[in-house]
């Protein structure tokens, strides 16, 4: 983790990471103010913290309590060297407690984080740097040996150059990457966290069965996201990339609508048209692209060659957002290991929700047949010796498809996790779909999966197969379980062979779309340095429903956006009519706020917190409604989940609005005690809001030019390395 430091007043110094910023200083026996904690204070806390943290872990996942657990850290030093120190940490349990978790709670403080780096003994480099932010690759960890070359099914170089080569890519965009975490909880099973130290929000999940597979995974993951601009997607990306000579790619086309609203005739074709507007309800205004705003320009469109004859068609940004999210998007060392990946996921998913929807019961795959692959199951031996049982199931339906299935069984919870893996080749879909299983997770977090169910409806809802598309942590039916399968288990096999392998495996996959009857479409982008590519299967890979681009369009911020942006500044009447907005579109009132106008707000602030109803809440106290406001009050203390703080201030919001409303009392009489209660600062914040003086409490005034939003800010300068690049291999001048 990247953590920059400002130099303030006196000795107070200033560390930002993430969305975070802790304020340090010194005692004032060393010169300082004593206004905060020393740096070596926080280092000493960060033990005791993280050593409670895993005792709430354990206790939670166990619904045991820890009302009544104490814990405590000191620290002693060693009178002949202050550097040698014995940290001991101390916890107090309830009588009540098993012998069995006393001793479950003492071995989960042994796996605190931080004791374990303190005790490995972190290595320190000090260096000089001429710009902080030009050591792009500083934070990868891995530097494989040079003359190393280790190949693996279904990439075309060694991993070694493929890391080499997307670290190059990277690092010439000037992206700063870190490793945020490692998982290796079983053998042979590798995962781990990146991201963008700059933009967090810009991160990937990497999985494999060694640490360099899982790395090369993981930057893959980031190439193909960066080049499909799916880390910016559903945010607005500012009113300078609005009105630049292109907003997503230099070749794309911005289309006019036709006479009343209709769509333009120059996107899509009659193929897509059938599936995307089999009613002909959807109009020209439900395309606007979310990204720009930019009404006035028109459909924002992207150009697409259709696989069965090679003709450009121009689909929207806007509905590729709004029903591909992911899927059907890769990067590679060439265009046919892209296509691989693209394709192989894209059948991964669609089978995948065949087979849940349908309630299909997979056959399972002989022992001996698993036999032939040993790191794999000894992969699946350390889960089962965990207490994990293991189902290995083909998932090809007869042959049909390139899919494996591995599900995992929590006898502590009842849950179940179905994962599943696609690829030509038989053993890397097993491998995929344990590595998958074990993504970012950790024993304790398959604690939370859900129990499966023989209720149909909840396992083909279209939010279950969303949660599948995530996380794989979707709903599975029972019927998943019987030992009666629906097909014959095959040892299957699509994979090509020679050098050639992954373009005769891409023209293996393209294939079985043709005999299904699916048109596919495909887009292609190396204007960052690496080759990427986007595959569309109209009708058959959307993640989303057809009808969302009708009626749950990401594009609705475009309401709303402006507006509550410029919420401060808006008059009675500009209130009235966003309030008017807010309760005639069919809005969740739970929704945030971050969502609806695609604005990356600091999640710890008022902004960040913010949702539907709050917002109606603190409109209508602002409009003196507060009949209306007392009532959305009641609504926020039933649901709220929001910061102590805030619902404290809601708290007092709502006693002080049954004072005002009742004309039998009078606050006068209630003001002393109030403020005894809530404090002076929320009271005098309470009261301003109820007489009008303060307005909208807890929102820092900002507009479209997004001046204080730096977290969103951030995720734009991320998107315009992207852009100049784009510009550059283009030969435009996006300044001009």
């Amino acid at each position: 983790m990247e953590i920059k430091v400002n130099f303030l007043d006196k000795l107070r110094l200033e560390a930002k990471f993430d969305d975070f910023t802790v304020i340090a200083d010194q005692p004032i026996r060393y010169k300082g103010d004593g206004s905060a904690p020393g740096p070596f204070d926080y280092f000493l806390a960060s033990s005791a913290l993280c050593a409670a943290y895993f005792v709430k872990l354990y206790c939670e996942t166990r619904n045991i309590s820890t009302e009544n657990i104490r814990l405590s850290q000191n620290n002693i030093v060693d009178p002949e060297n202050r550097y040698q120190q014995i940290f001991k940490i101390q916890v107090e349990l309830p009588a009540d407690i098993s012998d069995k978790d006393r001793q479950g709670i003492l071995r989960s403080i042994d796996r605190c984080t931080v004791k374990k780096v303190v005790q490995t003994g972190p290595e320190f480099v000090i260096e000089e740097v001429e710009n902080l932010d030009a050591d792009a690759q500083a934070l990868l960890t891995l530097n494989p040996a040079a003359e190393a070359a280790t190949y693996i099914p279904g990439k075309d170089l060694p991993l070694e150059q493929t890391i080499a080569n997307m670290s190059g890519v990277l690092a010439g965009l000037g992206m700063k990457i870190e490793i945020a975490s490692w998982r290796n909880i079983v053998p042979n099973v590798w995962s781990l966290h990146i991201r963008d130290a700059h933009s967090p929000m810009c991160f990937t999940n990497g999985k494999g069965s060694t640490k360099e597979s899982a790395l090369a995974s993981a930057l893959g993951e980031f190439i193909e996201r960066l080049n499909c601009n799916h880390f910016y997607g559903g945010n607005y990306w500012g009113e300078e990339i609005a009105n630049a000579p292109f907003v997503h790619y230099p070749d794309e086309r911005w289309f006019k609508a036709g006479p009343h609203d209709a769509l333009p005739s120059e996107i899509l074709d009659a193929y897509c048209l059938d599936i995307y507007n089999p009613d002909g309800e959807l109009r020209a205004s439900n395309l606007i692209d979310t990204n720009s705003g930019n009404e006035a320009r028109g459909v924002c469109s992207l150009p697409f060659v259709r696989h069965s004859d090679g003709a450009v068609v121009y689909f929207p940004s806007n509905l590729i957002e709004n029903l591909y999210v992911s899927n059907g998007m890769s990067a590679g060392n060439t265009l046919a290991e892209a296509q691989v990946q693209c394709l192989s996921e894209i059948f991964e998913r669609a089978v995948k929700r065949e087979i849940l929807e349908g309630e299909i019961t997979l056959p399972e795959v002989p022992q001996a047949v698993l036999a032939k692959y040993p790191r794999i199951v000894a992969g699946i031996k350390g889960l089962e010796e965990q207490g994990f049982p293991v189902l290995v199931k083909d998932a090809s339906l007869g042959g049909k498809y390139p899919l494996m299935c591995v599900t995992l069984m929590n006898p502590r919870t009842g849950g179940v996790f179905a994962s599943f893996g696609a690829h030509p080749s038989f053993e890397v879909a097993l491998e995929r779909s344990l590595t998958e299983l074990l993504q970012g997770r950790s024993f304790e977090g398959l604690n939370d999966l859900p129990q499966p169910t023989f209720e149909s409806q909840a396992v083909t809802e279209p939010n279950n197969f969303v949660e599948h598309f995530i996380d794989s942590s979707g709903i599975v039916s029972w019927k998943f379980f019987s030992a009666n399968a629906d097909y014959d288990f095959v040892e299957w096999d699509f994979s090509g062979h020679g050098e050639n392998s992954n373009a005769d495996e891409a023209a293996t996959l393209f294939g079985i779309l043709h005999d299904m009857g699916k048109e596919s479409y495909m887009a292609v982008y190396d204007q960052l340095g690496a080759t990427a590519c986007r595959i569309l299967v109209p009708g058959y890979s959307e993640v989303y429903p057809v009808e969302d681009l009708i009626w749950d369009n990401t594009n609705k911020a475009l309401l709303f956006r402006e507006d509550i942006l410029n919420i401060h500044r808006l008059n009675d009447a500009g209130l009235k009519i966003l309030l008017r907005k807010l309760e005639n579109n069919e809005l969740d009132d739970y929704s945030d706020i971050i969502t609806l106008i695609g604005i990356e707000f600091d999640e710890n602030t008022v902004w960040g917190q913010l949702n539907v109803l709050e917002l109606k809440l603190l409109i209508n106290l602002a409009l003196k409604r507060l009949d209306d406001a007392h009532d959305l009050v009641g609504a926020f203390l039933q649901y709220n989940d929001n910061t102590l703080e805030r619902g404290l201030f809601y708290q007092a919001l709502n006693v002080v609005l049954e004072v005002t409303l009742n004309d039998e009392l009078d606050i006068a009489d209630y003001e002393a005690n109030f403020r005894r209660m809530f404090g002076n600062e929320r009271m005098d914040a309470v009261l301003g809001s109820v007489d009008g003086s303060v307005r909208f409490y807890g929102l820092t005034p900002t507009s479209m030019k997004l001046e204080g939003l730096d977290r969103h800010q951030r995720l734009i300068d991320s998107y315009k390395k992207l852009h100049t690049a784009r510009a550059t291999a283009a030969g435009i001048n996006v300044n001009s």
